[in-house]
């Protein structure tokens, strides 16, 4: 391929990872967030399938404390407004009076009660969620998967009942825009769009993807020689991964994107470098051992259960709120179900889980992406694939037999204090 051929063509690519990209990891941050949850409770030894229920419930939940509070300040605007018109000498119609109505509405609106009254209540909303599930199957001990798609069906169920008794009897859609263009405004304003006038931004591409290759092959060679990765690669694929993510589509994120790579890397080193995480750990290992250390197991099992719950039910939270900007009845699909796969995917560590839910976000929308004409067989096909890899790697890590790529021995299983 010629030069003149070659550039032509890197910026098409530029153009198209750039449109691509960005809707990819809006698309893994709600699977980030339960699968980040899933790995917290499983690593207590409860295997929570209610996660979609959950993600269900902490949806409609924001968006029910976001309507309510839109139509708070609605109701406020709409008295203001009419002081300030029969306070006039002067007749207020048309478009003079939408604009009044929209300075006297941003007015009138809290930006941090707009971000707050949506997060608190979804919070609520799953932690009570979890607050059941760890009172059936840690206090009464009732089989975990049952009572696990029990609250599947269940959380499904109350977010369609109560999204309907919201949006009326004519109404399909709950629509809080308001509070999404909060959720949704952009913390950094670049364009990686208007880099490609250029030809230096499709070199730094080139490099970018150079630096990634070299990161692979030294992770490689490490393995091949079983050593392990030296901290100054995990520094160089830590700023690997941010230019990534900088250079392609960084106007396009909320806070909540931020927000939930920060706790899924916060819930990796709790996990893995404090006290109180290597106790959770121990719990979902070896219950009977844990206790005999005087490790609390049911005080762990339920804090791991409900601050999981909490953690999934923000993944709700972005994808109505900030994502969708709204609520419409199963319109969430089965994101909390590629959540849970997600968790097996990264073998357990919510680090992973960054860049595989981008991957699985990417995957996920890629029949959207790639031309199959009329042929609906096909893209369904495409939506197969995040469930394929999963399974792949389910074999791969069975075969390897990995102590550290195995879920916790106690998974699923109920602890019985008296046969200890």
């Amino acid at each position: 391929m010629s030069e003149s051929a070659l550039y032509p063509a890197l910026v098409s690519a530029l153009i198209w990872l750039t449109t691509f990209v960005p809707v990819a990891v809006v698309q893994g941050i709600p699977l980030l967030c339960g699968a980040t949850g899933e790995t917290l409770t499983e690593k207590a030894g409860n295997l929570n399938l209610g996660i979609p229920g959950i993600m269900y419930v902490g949806a409609i939940c924001g968006v029910a404390g976001g309507y309510y509070y839109e139509q708070s300040v609605t109701a406020l605007t709409k008295a203001r407004v009419a002081e300030i018109i029969s306070a006039s000498p002067t007749p207020i119609i048309g478009l003079a009076r939408q604009t009044l109505t929209d300075s006297t509405y941003a007015e009138l609106q809290s930006g941090f009660l707009a971000i707050a009254i949506p997060l608190v209540c979804c919070l609520a909303g799953a932690l009570l969620m979890g607050l059941l599930y760890a009172f059936l199957t840690t206090t009464l001990r009732a089989n975990q998967n049952v009572t696990g798609l029990a609250m599947t069906t269940f959380g499904i169920g109350i977010g369609n009942f109560v999204g309907g008794l919201i949006a009326g009897k004519n109404a399909t859609r709950i629509n809080i825009k308001k509070t999404h263009d909060i959720y949704h405004q952009a913390l950094f304003k670049v364009n990686p769009a208007n880099w490609l006038a250029e030809p230096d931004r499709v070199n730094c591409l080139v490099i970018l993807f150079a630096g990634a290759l070299a990161l692979l092959v030294c992770w490689i060679v490490l393995k091949i020689r079983r050593r392990r990765a030296g901290r100054w690669l995990k520094i160089a694929a830590i700023c690997e991964g941010v230019l990534f993510i900088a250079f392609f589509g960084l106007d396009s994120y909320g806070f909540m994107v931020y927000l939930s790579i920060a706790i899924a890397l916060i819930a990796a080193w709790f996990l893995t470098k404090t006290r109180t995480g290597l106790q959770l750990r121990a719990v979902g290992e070896n219950p009977a051992t844990a206790d005999a250390a005087g490790i609390s197991v049911n005080r762990y099992k339920y804090a791991a259960t409900c601050i999981g719950a909490m953690i999934a039910g923000l993944g709700g939270l972005f994808y109505s709120v900030d994502y969708v900007s709204g609520w419409s009845n199963d319109a969430f699909g089965d994101r909390g179900w590629l959540a849970i796969a997600l968790v097996i995917f990264t073998v357990w560590r919510p680090n992973i889980g960054v860049l595989a839910s981008i991957l699985f976000g990417g995957l996920y929308i890629l029949n959207m992406y790639i031309p199959t004409g009329e042929n609906l067989a096909v893209k369904e096909l495409y939506k197969m694939i995040p469930y394929v890899v999963t399974v792949i790697v389910l074999i791969v890590t069975s075969i390897t037999n990995r102590k550290d790529s195995q879920p916790p021995e106690h998974l699923g299983l109920p602890y019985f204090r008296e046969e200890r």
